[in-house]
């Protein structure tokens, strides 16, 4: 292996390697789901990921994913988003608010049959009982399959809550999550 700066490449990126742990992977069947949940995490992670890609059944073509933390419907979630498309760009942000929105860019029913989503999903000291628990996600797709329409969000957000996050259930903002829908849980080492 060459050297980087003087520096071996094998020296610096240890620390990466194996970072991710998956957890729990869950995959929608026919005719859809209100909801996908992931219950009993485990403690022993700084961090979690969410690694999804997806569609809706939304009557029309951008819809989001929302996720709830240990079955929280209260109005305890807040976020901030920067979307556009390659068109328009827009920022926004939504308090107080039942669930936490946070995949701006997601496929709804009216979008050619086969395109999905997709979305990353970090959700920051998850154990910590201190403070409030925070996320960011990148999320998108390609509108028609042509990289003419190419839609991309980015979301930050807040739990306002201390407790640790033992269950995360995700679902669609309108509609159900569609066929193939996949959902990939990652605890990320400290």
């Amino acid at each position: 292996m060459a050297p980087i700066l003087g520096i071996y490449a094998s020296s610096i990126v240890p620390s990466l390697q194996n970072s991710y742990e998956s957890i729990a992977t869950s995959t929608v069947g026919s005719g859809g789901t209100a909801s996908v949940t992931f219950s009993s995490i485990p403690q022993t992670y700084s961090h979690l990921q969410i690694r999804g890609f997806g569609r809706t059944g939304a009557a029309y073509e951008s819809d989001a994913f929302n996720i709830q933390f240990n079955g929280d419907t209260g109005n305890n979630y807040g976020c901030h988003y920067l979307q556009g498309d390659s068109v328009n760009a827009s920022a926004s942000s939504a308090l107080t608010q039942s669930n936490l929105y946070v995949s701006a860019r997601m496929p709804g029913s009216t979008v050619t049959s086969g395109i999905f989503g997709s979305a990353i999903i970090d959700i920051l000291d998850y154990t910590n009982t201190n403070k409030n628990k925070t996320i960011r996600s990148l999320s998108g797709f390609d509108m028609n399959n042509t990289s003419a329409v190419v839609r991309v969000a980015l979301m930050s957000g807040l739990w306002s809550s201390t407790s640790a996050i033992t269950s995360i259930t995700i679902l669609a903002n309108s509609g159900n999550l569609q066929q193939y829908s996949s959902f990939a849980l990652y605890g990320m080492k400290g």
